[in-house]
């Protein structure tokens, strides 16, 4: 099985999927080999990336607690709910650790985008690196009135590996906090878990062990799927502590490291 962050990853610096990245996924699809993408992004941000793929069945997301059924646009599973209460003392916390603090809320439902619910709400000012023209806003109690599969905290100013250390200090072994783009944002989960957490769910739904899984990934919400992994190999754009984890370094995305790696074997 592969399995394959999306973002500084799968995706060139221009955050779109080269021909050379698609033909290496389509030959491995068509030998029969799954191949999962394993991403931050909610199930709505999926289609985009799994369509050119020819792509159809799993996709875990939002770091492990959503596990998506691409051609059936069905949740198959969600773990690790956060609740009401449990946000609210996290921005407690966060608000004296990291003050200035913005906060946003991913809520899930029956498929990618529910009608009956807002996916994602937002304080104001919440600042999102890729773009502020998503979310609905709202005050803060809406923000954390609702169960959420992730809580994301933005600050300007500051770079996300500051952020995470200092929000590790209040919150180490209560939630789990890691970060996808070192541009002032930070991601909450539940505690334990992880994008390693999900895959291994689908690799015992389609009966992989893991030492038959290669992953590919950039950033530290990739360190636990890479040292799952039989192989996991980092791309040469990766934060350092991702390259210190992996067992093979490839090219850096806008190279396609990806299908450098897949090339040898499809």
């Amino acid at each position: 099985m592969i399995a394959s962050d999306v973002d500084g990853t799968l995706l060139g610096p221009m955050e779109v999927l080269t021909e050379r990245t698609i033909g290496a996924v389509r030959r491995v699809t068509e030998d029969g080999v799954p191949f999962v993408l394993v991403s931050g992004r909610p199930p709505r941000w999926i289609a985009p990336i799994a369509n050119p793929l020819d792509l159809t069945g799993y996709a875990v997301c939002a770091n492990g607690a959503v596990l998506y059924e691409i051609g059936t646009d069905r949740i198959v599973a969600v773990h690790g709910l956060l609740e009401p209460t449990l946000l609210h003392d996290a921005v407690s916390a966060l608000d004296h650790a990291l003050p200035g603090c913005r906060y946003a809320t991913e809520r899930i439902g029956e498929s990618a985008a529910d009608e009956e619910m807002r996916n994602f709400v937002i304080e104001p000012d919440y600042h999102n690196p890729w773009g502020d023209n998503e979310g609905t806003q709202a005050p803060r109690a809406e923000v954390l009135g609702h169960p959420a599969i992730k809580l994301m905290i933005s600050r300007r100013g500051m770079t996300s590996d500051e952020m995470a250390r200092a929000a590790r200090e209040v919150l180490e072994g209560a939630v789990d906090i890691t970060y996808s783009t070192n541009s002032g944002l930070i991601e909450v989960s539940a505690h334990g878990v992880t994008k390693a957490t999900g895959l291994a769910e689908v690799a015992e739904r389609l009966g992989v062990p893991a030492e038959r899984v290669i992953a590919f990934g950039d950033m530290p919400n990739d360190i636990e799927m890479l040292g799952w992994a039989g192989h996991g190999v980092a791309m040469a754009n990766a934060h350092r502590d991702v390259l210190d984890v992996a067992d093979e370094v490839t090219a850096p995305n806008s190279e396609d490291g990806v299908a450098q790696v897949l090339e040898r074997w499809f």
